[in-house]
């Protein structure tokens, strides 16, 4: 990938993060065996606003540098 795309996806994630005030996920906790009963646990994970914002703020940089920055001869 090429930083303009990797400024895109940044710019996206940010807007998407910053628009849901922050984005909640699980994921896989560690398994329990209590009294011989197995539990799956899962872990809740919150992305804050203020990561969207960064996200936003690398983009918009990254993509304003690679716009200026000469394309390489040797690709």
């Amino acid at each position: 990938m090429n930083s303009r795309t990797i400024a895109v996806i940044l710019v996206a994630l940010g807007i998407v993060v910053l628009a849901y005030q922050g984005i909640t996920f699980k994921s896989r906790g560690k398994p329990v065996d209590v009294l011989g009963v197995h539990v799956e646990t899962t872990k809740t994970n919150y992305v804050p606003p203020v990561a969207g914002a960064f996200a936003l703020i690398g983009g918009i940089v990254l993509f304003a540098v690679s716009a200026k920055a000469p394309e390489s001869r040797w690709r």
